[in-house]
């Protein structure tokens, strides 16, 4: 399932209900660990798209059938838009209302990565239900951030 994005703020807000009303259509449910990050990677990842890019993007929500069981949900979330500049993580300073957006998928997500597609490009991420078994996020096989110091605020 897939929803058009506008370069435009507003539409942050309005993918984060669409992610939520698509999570309780699937039966996990809203007060879930796993819908709550899932909803804040669409913010960070539809606003990084919106605020960076300045081009429509598409968000993407991949869910588990039915039949995958309670035990066995990886959910896979992608924001494809039209910008070939690839994503650049940023080391924030205490005083700066952003740059903390991909430190934040790196260290929420299971997996995450991009890749270009077409004249832009495809962030993906991905969730598994059992977060006590997760292991260090990583991008392409290896943390995208290893290295990199962030600061606190």
């Amino acid at each position: 399932m897939q929803l058009e994005i506008r370069p435009d703020p507003a539409e942050v807000g309005r993918a984060r209900r669409w992610a939520r009303s698509r999570l309780a259509g699937s039966g996990i449910g809203a007060d879930d660990s796993l819908s709550e990050t899932l909803v804040l990677l669409v913010s960070e990842l539809v606003t990084n798209a919106v605020v960076h890019t300045g081009c429509p993007a598409v968000l993407r929500l991949f869910l588990p059938g039915a039949a995958a069981g309670p035990d066995l949900v990886t959910v896979r979330l992608e924001v494809v838009d039209a910008s070939g500049r690839a994503p650049v993580p940023r080391c924030a300073g205490g005083g700066e209302t952003g740059g903390r957006g991909l430190a934040l998928v790196d260290g929420l997500a299971d997996r995450w990565g991009w890749m270009p597609e077409g004249p832009g490009k495809r962030i993906w991420c991905e969730l598994d239900r059992c977060a006590e078994q997760r292991e260090p996020a990583a991008a392409y096989g290896g943390g995208a951030f290893e290295g990199l110091a962030f600061e606190a605020v």
